[in-house]
């Protein structure tokens, strides 16, 4: 995993990018040519995800054990990373996204 992000922009509010992340369950992803929209069922909510990259480390949330490994998986460049720290970071505050334990593995 790279290391190029800012140890304290991990941590913007309450959004770790250290820790596990899922897209929250009442919300729901439609691709577009720009990226994807994200609609809230429950607040009726809806967010614009302008990059196609973006989407994709969205949707890698659920299978990686944080943020940042999502981030990597999903080829962001180090030289951007910092950049999709603080847009997942919006996604938290508006609870696009919510925290997710991460999964207990067996030996």
């Amino acid at each position: 995993m790279s290391t190029e992000v800012n140890e304290n922009a991990c941590a913007e509010g309450a959004f770790d990018a250290r820790s596990a992340w899922q897209l929250a369950p009442t919300v729901s992803l439609r691709s577009e040519p720009f990226g994807a929209l994200a609609y809230d069922f429950h607040t009726r909510k809806l967010s614009f995800l302008k990059s196609v990259q973006l989407v994709g480390v969205v949707e890698q949330l659920a299978e990686c054990p944080s943020a940042l490994s999502a981030i990597d998986r999903a080829g962001v460049p180090a030289n951007e990373q910092q950049r999709y720290v603080s847009a997942l970071a919006a996604l938290a505050r508006s609870n696009m996204i919510t925290p997710r334990k991460p999964e207990a593995r067996t030996p």
